[in-house]
């Protein structure tokens, strides 16, 4: 089985903020994220190595936005979003 048969998968979006590497201002940018929710139960022809990954399996999300562009209308560069984890258990 594969991973995505353990998860119902959405997007959502999740404010955060966020300093410019260029210009440094401060704002708040709205980013993707993938949450991939835990099933409630595994579906039927299941084996046990299947079964032992599912038990282990817990929620969790996965940004989707690597850089950001600022929204310093002088500036409107695309910066790395470092101050945020990639990957969040919930």
């Amino acid at each position: 089985m594969d991973e995505r048969d353990f998860f119902d998968e959405n997007e959502t979006r999740k404010p955060a903020s966020l300093n410019c590497a260029y210009c440094k201002q401060t704002d708040t940018y709205e980013i993707r994220w993938l949450v991939r929710t835990k099933k409630k139960a595994l579906r039927s022809g299941a084996d046990e190595r299947d079964r032992a990954k599912f038990a282990k399996a817990q929620s969790y999300m996965l940004r989707r936005d690597d850089f950001m562009q600022c929204k310093n209308p002088r500036c409107r560069k695309k910066f790395e979003i470092s101050g945020v984890q990639s990957v969040v258990f919930c």
